[in-house]
């Protein structure tokens, strides 16, 4: 009789599968996730078919870890207000968790993410995207496509938790800078 599984296990795997993929990237064995985690290899396929498996429900977790944050006391107001909002808190969950940042900065490109776990996790951030659309109906880029505008917002947020990171004595600076040109480019 299989042995019934833990929310505790499971949640020591995922953080470990963090932190060892973090440090030494995606080609990391699962006995070293096992291990780092506390539990037999063996287990750890008790949880997950393959190791594609654990990447791709990595990979979701994370997503969804970090829009909870981005929306988490999301004030009723204006598209401006609530990007302000969800910007700041994306800084704050990326400058807070950078192990967590850089594991899922190596899923979002790894060919062992399926289309589908990447159609999952844009349905996840939904609520992330649509204040970004409200915020840019009437700016310079209403006309442009939604998915170029949403790279080039991602790609402004990596450069400013970068520089957070590097300087955090002067984070909100750096924060509030970095918000200020995605308004300019979107608003």
């Amino acid at each position: 009789m299989p042995r019934p599984r833990s929310d505790d296990k499971r949640a020591a795997i995922m953080a470990a599968a963090t932190r060892i993929i973090a440090v030494q990237g995606l080609g990391a064995a699962t006995a070293a996730i096992a291990k780092e985690a506390g539990v037999s290899n063996g287990s750890l396929f008790t949880y997950f078919d393959t190791k594609a498996d654990l990447l791709n429900q990595l990979y979701l977790e994370l997503k969804g870890e970090m829009r909870a944050a981005a929306l988490g006391g999301l004030p009723a107001a204006d598209a401006r207000t609530q990007l302000l909002h969800m910007w700041s808190r994306w800084m704050d969950w990326a400058t807070a968790a950078p192990l967590k940042r850089r594991t899922l900065a190596q899923l979002q490109v790894s060919d062992e993410i399926t289309a589908s776990t990447h159609e999952s996790a844009n349905r996840t951030m939904t609520g992330i995207g649509e204040i970004l659309e409200r915020g840019r109906a009437n700016g310079p880029m209403r006309d442009a496509p939604a998915a170029l505008v949403f790279a080039l917002s991602h790609a402004l947020a990596e450069a400013t938790i970068d520089y957070i990171i590097g300087d955090p004595d002067r984070a909100d600076e750096h924060k509030q800078s970095g918000f200020d040109a995605l308004w300019r480019m979107i608003g």
